[in-house]
């Protein structure tokens, strides 16, 4: 029997690009900027069909600017239907939305070549994007990003995810949009506590990569704080701008190897998220993580105690919790249960733990071991400052 082997090899190479637009009142009548991207070249002598679905926590008085937008738009695009969804972490809980999606491609004749609308937040644009990459085996998906968070990272990438048995995003894709739409209108309708939560990725990105960023962070603090536009919408661009640059120039856009350093501090985040049921929202969850692994960083020798001290003062004064109770949750034995994170932070990137940490700001490093007791020392070290300020 011959033992040799032959092989046909042929390297694929697949285009994407990465489209982020950022404007005001993307369906006010006068805005063209939809029109163009659905029109692509122009050519109608097909119909374009567009599926729309919205966060239920957008205004009425927005989402009832759609249906007028597409009404005027041309006689070759068609919006099939519009569809609230809840918005929130739980829909990505419920498979009977994806099923409701699914249903809603096959009745109204969705295909390759149509178009799927998602305006909202990070978890209705995770669900419905991943509906869009699933059915037909990829629909064309355009993102309206309706939070600070969503608008800044959880909107601008290429992942869709939603939970399974427990843990966040373990089904999901790489496919990225078509294109992504921030319409900073759906920014004033944002309570203070909702814009927050977007500020605390924008600190993790210029932590790892944009030490100017962080310094105009510290600078615009107040403005943030109170919510002023102009603050918030640069804040945003620069946020969405640095993780698209990521994605796009790392050399490792679909995550196929080990190292994610726009993962820094989501490791305790969404353990923490999972074991408040969610109730943490993710921005808030994402600050605490960064407090743990910027201490643990000091404690390790990786970072000074004063840069330790400036990074946990920001989070602080742009009002961020640095702690919370279901940390200090422990099963059986006696170990903390966020420390299964790490375990479930290697089983989601496959082979070895690789953990972003920082040795300054805008310098990251990847570690490969995190001693628990030194994690521990860590969160206790946090729960001891909360109680000093509040004293």
């Amino acid at each position: 029997m011959n033992s040799e082997h032959s092989e046909i090899a042929f390297e694929l190479v697949v285009p994407y690009r990465m489209q982020v637009y950022f404007t005001r009142h993307a369906f006010a009548a006068k805005n063209t900027l939809l029109r163009k991207i659905l029109a692509g070249p122009g050519d109608f002598s097909r119909r374009i069909k567009v599926l729309a679905y919205v966060d239920d926590n957008i205004p009425s008085t927005y989402v009832d600017r759609v249906p007028l937008y597409f009404d005027t738009a041309s006689t070759g695009i068609v919006l099939t239907a519009l569809h609230r969804l809840p918005g929130g972490e739980a829909i990505k809980n419920d498979q009977a939305v994806l099923t409701r999606i699914y249903n809603d491609v096959e009745r109204h004749g969705i295909c390759r070549h149509s178009y799927i609308i998602a305006i909202g937040g990070g978890a209705l644009l995770d669900v419905v994007g991943y509906a869009a990459a699933t059915a037909h085996r990829g629909l064309r998906h355009i993102r309206f990003p309706s939070t600070a968070l969503a608008q800044g990272d959880a909107g601008v990438g290429v992942k869709n995810g939603i939970n399974f048995r427990g843990k966040k995003n373990f089904l999901g894709t790489f496919k990225p949009p078509e294109a992504i739409i921030n319409d900073f209108l759906l920014l004033s309708s944002l309570s203070r506590v909702e814009l927050r939560n977007g500020y605390s990725e924008a600190i993790k990105v210029a932590l790892i990569k944009d030490r100017t960023f962080f310094e105009w962070i510290e600078q615009k603090a107040d403005a943030l704080n109170a919510g002023d536009d102009d603050a918030v919408a640069h804040l945003v661009r620069r946020s969405a701008e640095l993780h698209i640059d990521h994605i796009a120039t790392s050399g490792d856009p679909f995550e196929s190897g080990a190292s994610r350093p726009l993962d820094f501090g989501h490791w305790a985040a969404h353990k923490l998220e999972q074991l408040s049921d969610f109730s943490v929202g993710h921005g808030e969850a994402v600050a605490i993580g960064l407090a743990i692994d910027i201490v643990y960083s000091r404690l390790t020798g990786h970072l000074t105690a004063a840069t330790c001290e400036r990074v946990l003062k920001l989070l602080e004064t742009l009002q961020f919790p640095l702690t919370h109770e279901k940390l200090t949750s422990s099963d059986a034995s006696g170990k903390r249960r966020v420390l299964e994170g790490l375990d479930e932070f290697r089983e989601h990137l496959g082979g070895e733990l690789t953990v972003t940490l920082i040795d300054n700001i805008g310098s990251a490093l990847d570690v490969h071991i995190m001693a628990h007791e030194t994690v521990v020392a860590a969160i206790d070290e946090l729960l001891g400052r909360k109680r000093r300020t509040v004293v």
